[in-house]
């Protein structure tokens, strides 16, 4: 059982710089089975000298140089560890200079000189100096290194580090050239002696100079050789920024550079086989082997997982249930408008998630359009609000396990209104052969309406708002017109001397952005009487109505489809009733509605035009759906300012009908 040496035992050819050094080895035992894990600790001995880069050190100091400037030296080198590793350092006496020793996180030493007095270049051009490191051995084993310091004229701005410390985190597996850190440091010389070169400080170890490389010129500092974490996993470089003046200025920081662990170590499974061949009536419980398993990784990398294989047992989730978008109206086609997220907890094809546009309205697959891979909603063509408002659809999410699972996501897209529809004119008709002419009594009063400009938007809201504004008159200062209404009224009191025909162009806007605008032109006639109606109304033949056609056809339907006799005298009494209804209708609203929409010539409910002698005035009323027209005529009147003298006459032609009433003062306002 006597463990022994087989041969000489160098430490650092086994650990190098890791303390401490150990060898693992495991033992078994049989009968009975078992099984023993231990360790050799190998101990340092001081067996290495401390070693300089170099025997000699050269410095340049400027003689302007303050006290309490550091200068960073040439760090020694020891294999060994622990207390025989290097310790510290001396320096030879002088007047000017101590030594700083400081120690690395790693536990390493470094020095640095600290002027305590400041140089005179004319008093001593140069110094000898001598430093020595020592480690901790018993005895100490020691190396030494000359330092020539030459004193030299001032550089007035020494280089400056925005920062004295840098931090970087680095994966070990990072490839060469990757940037870790750009230093920058600044100087306000001119010229050369502004002018900076970076560098490693001199006590930078090689090892790190191997893994690292410093660009002189821009002070970026890249990976040079491979990182690895299980080695060191932290290091620190200290770099100095000089400029390139005649005593060149010095500044100094530290990069610390923080080594990630990456999980390149594959587990290592070591079996020992103590009982084979296994007997077939072997119990149970019998031990068959002995499995070591390691891993030089750390933390989560150095575990053994166990994989458990997956089922498809979870639907996917969207992050909302529905979806509310507004998308503005002549969109450009093929927009994405909508991403719709959803998520599967599953691993492998059963989180694999498909997206399909459920065809619940025909119209919508011809519209909308959806990536079956990543969810993007997109519109296919240019909405117009105006045409449709609001479309509903459902979007089916899918994941690729047998049987596969799905979720439904309702998605409702708005459209919203843009200012694209310039207000409509409905009265006076734009375009058209026919020409309206409204009539304004002789001496009508201030206020006194005379027509109104009827008027829509196709647009929704604040973009059908439409304003009313008189841009050009005859006589701008007779009429005005209604800023939201359109009515026209009269501005003043009418007066002889004011022409008789007028034309008004009205503007109308909305209130988009932009202003969309249209006109109306609007024309006016002062009189007291129209001319002969009789004969410009035979002139202009009436347009065919419509309803009379629709009226005819359903009458001949009725006579062609009832059977009984019942059901065509209801017929009969339901067109009866409803011919009574509309003359009811059309009478009522003679007397009661101050304006009415004008629509083509039979819909004209009052025309007027031409004048004949002062005494006399024509209005002539046309039914809206027959030949039949109702023409009043006023006689001369007396010499009564009331005019009370009236007749009645009536046309024996069954296609017009006279009735004389009111007075020459008298004229009727155009809503009448």
């Amino acid at each position: 059982g006597a463990l022994l040496v087989s041969e000489r035992i160098d430490r650092e050819e086994l650990c190098g710089a890791l303390s401490p050094c150990s060898l693992s080895f495991e033992i078994v035992v049989e009968n009975p089975l078992e099984l023993y894990s231990g360790a050799v600790e190998i101990q340092d001995i001081n067996d290495n000298d401390p070693v300089f880069p170099s025997s000699q050190a050269r410095l340049e100091i400027s003689e302007s140089v303050a006290a309490g400037a550091r200068f960073p030296l040439e760090s020694a080198q020891d294999p060994d560890v622990g207390i025989n590793s290097l310790q510290t350092y001396q320096l030879s006496t002088n007047p000017h200079f101590a030594l700083d020793v400081q120690t690395r996180v790693d536990g390493s030493k470094y020095a640095e000189l600290v002027l305590e007095k400041e140089l005179d270049r004319e008093e001593q051009r140069e110094l000898h100096l001598v430093l020595t490191a020592l480690d901790g051995g018993s005895p100490p084993r020691s190396a030494h290194v000359q330092i020539h310091i030459d004193v030299v004229d001032a550089n007035d701005n020494a280089p400056v580090f925005n920062q004295s410390t840098y931090k970087a985190s680095m994966r070990e597996n990072t490839p060469s050239g990757t940037l870790v850190a750009r230093i920058s440091a600044y100087d306000l010389d001119d010229g050369p002696n502004g002018d900076i070169v970076y560098s490693f400080s001199s006590h930078t170890p090689a090892k790190v100079r191997e893994l690292f490389a410093l660009d002189s010129a821009t002070g970026e500092l890249r990976v040079k050789g491979q990182l690895d974490y299980e080695e060191t996993k932290l290091y620190e470089i200290y770099l100095q920024a000089k400029d390139k003046g005649a005593v060149p200025g010095v500044a100094h920081c530290k990069v610390l550079v923080e080594v990630v662990d990456v999980n390149d170590n594959a587990p290592e499974v070591t079996v020992t086989s103590v009982y084979s061949p296994v007997p077939e009536d072997a119990a149970a419980g019998t031990v068959v082997a002995l499995l070591s398993v390691t891993d030089l990784d750390s933390h989560d990398n150095g575990l053994i997982l166990v994989q458990v294989s997956d089922v498809n047992d979870n639907a996917p989730k969207s992050s909302q249930d529905s979806y509310d978008i507004y998308v503005l109206e002549n969109n450009v086609p093929g927009i994405p408008i909508l991403n719709v997220s959803a998520t599967d907890p599953d691993l492998g094809r059963n989180a694999l998630l498909s997206y399909t546009l459920l065809q619940g309205d025909p119209t919508v697959g011809h519209i909308f359009s959806i990536n079956q891979e990543n969810g993007t909603l997109y519109l296919l063509t240019s909405l117009d609000h105006e045409d449709q408002v609001e479309f509903n659809m459902m979007v089916q999410v899918q994941d690729g396990g047998s049987p596969p699972l799905a979720t439904n996501v309702s998605v409702s897209v708005f459209v919203t209104d843009l200012n694209d529809n310039a207000p409509t004119v409905l009265y006076p008709q734009p375009n058209t052969t026919a020409t309206y002419t409204d009539v304004v009594a002789p001496g009508s009063p201030a206020g006194h309406m005379v027509t109104k400009v009827v008027a829509v938007d196709a647009d929704a809201g604040y973009n059908a708002w439409i304003s009313y504004t008189l841009l050009q008159a005859t006589d701008p200062n007779l009429f005005s017109v209604g800023l939201h209404s359109g009515e026209i009224f009269t501005a003043r009191q009418l007066r002889e001397d004011d022409t008789l025909q007028h034309t008004l162009v009205i503007l109308l806007k909305d209130h988009g952005e932009p202003v969309l605008s249209s006109s109306a032109t609007v024309s006016i006639s002062v009189a007291e009487m129209v001319k002969e109606v009789l004969t410009d109304l035979t002139d202009v033949a009436p347009a065919n109505d419509p309803r009379k056609h629709v009226t005819f056809y359903l009458i001949l339907a009725v006579i062609l489809v009832s059977a009984a006799f019942f059901i065509t005298m209801l017929s009969v009494g339901i067109f009866k009733c409803y011919k009574w209804r509309q003359s009811k209708e059309l009478f009522n609203s003679s007397r009661s509605t101050l304006y009415r929409t004008p629509g083509p010539f039979h819909h004209i409910d009052a025309v007027r035009g031409g004048l004949t002698s002062p005494n006399f005035y024509h209005q002539v009323y046309l039914t809206t759906d027959s030949r039949q027209s109702d023409l009043l005529c006023k006689k001369p009147f007396t010499s009564s300012p009331l005019g009370s003298r009236q007749s009645t006459m009536r046309n024996s032609e069954p296609g017009l009908y006279h009735q004389i009433v009111g007075t020459a003062s008298q004229l009727p306002t155009p809503a009448e």
